[in-house]
């Protein structure tokens, strides 16, 4: 199964809110009648030492109703005594590159990757300058429309994708999927320990029939191989209600499992401590049919194919 463009956040979030530096950290709050606090770069920032999150927050003096973090993978057993919810990611446990392609990715996906070999499409670690920031703008603007919602770096300048990508640039790899030479496809890795994370892999809808986002992760697990990381983490397995299957389906076919790790909430609020008793800290979203979710998901795609004229 190939996917023509996936994404994660560069927050990790996918959300935006009030966000401020303490300690050298970001902490954003989010939500508008729940205000929920955490590190914004969580995974890359996280915290063994959950009082001190508390401690920061109190010195922005920013006004959050709950705290929440989450305890990084590979660790996966609680070792806190908040209270916790199993939240989940997709990963790939990696031993090395051989053991990948024999066991853990079916014939299938295995034929996607030649495709993209056979198509001439070359993959490599590219530098982060000019070039690269010009390859990824044309990435972005080849529509405004992905995965069925308004795509919000169409049409950013190049100063805002370089200053976007800008982060992390000392751990990470931008790894391009090349075909005649033009950018068709990229994927940021950033390195944490002995994991690493897909910050946002995507590629061209012009080129999906040559399966680019595939190979893309092909040559991301021989790279973590090469630097032996253990864990290759691509966002969550899971996304929830409406998410649909296609997504996890495609991990699953690219070796990707289903981990579960402990997510953390403190109450600091009253409203913060009713809230989380009445499991309201997951967002209206969640309180809804999932059939209900998927009509609103449908229409949405709808209205924005037919504004941007794709009906």
């Amino acid at each position: 199964m190939e996917i023509d463009n996936v994404q994660t956040s560069e927050n990790g979030k996918g959300v935006s809110g009030d966000t401020v530096r303490a300690d050298g950290r970001e902490i954003v709050v989010t939500g508008k009648l729940l205000k929920i606090a955490g590190f914004k770069d969580e995974w890359y920032e996280g915290t063994d030492r959950p009082d001190l999150l508390i401690e920061m927050l109190r010195k922005t003096r920013m006004k959050a109703d709950l705290i929440t973090f989450m305890q990084r993978p590979p660790e996966t057993s609680p070792k806190f005594g908040y209270y916790m919810e199993w939240d989940n990611l997709a990963a790939i446990s990696l031993k090395d590159m051989d053991h990948w392609w024999k066991k853990q990715i079916p014939k299938q996906t295995r034929n996607h990757v030649r495709r993209a070999q056979k198509s001439g499409i070359i993959l490599k670690v590219a530098e982060f300058d000019d070039e690269l920031v010009k390859g990824i703008s044309e990435i972005y603007n080849e529509s405004p429309i992905r995965q069925g919602r308004h795509f919000w770096h169409y049409k950013k300048d190049l100063e805002s994708i370089r200053k976007t990508h800008s982060t992390f640039l000392g751990t990470c790899d931008f790894i391009g999927a090349y075909l005649n030479g033009q950018l068709i496809g990229f994927v940021k890795l950033v390195y944490v320990g002995e994991t690493a994370r897909t910050m946002q892999i995507i590629s061209m809808f012009a080129h999906r029939d040559k399966a680019p986002t595939n190979a893309l992760i092909a040559k991301a697990v021989e790279i973590c191989c090469e630097k032996r990381v253990k864990l290759l983490v691509y966002g969550k397995y899971d996304y929830g209600k409406g998410s649909g299957k296609s997504l996890a389906v495609f991990k699953k076919e690219n070796g990707f499992e289903k981990i579960l790790f402990p997510r953390y909430y403190i109450p600091i609020s009253l409203k913060g401590k009713v809230s989380l008793k009445l499991k309201l800290h997951k967002g209206f979203r969640e309180m809804l049919p999932e059939r209900l979710i998927l009509f609103l998901i449908d229409v949405r795609k709808k209205w924005y194919m037919r504004k941007y004229g794709q009906a």
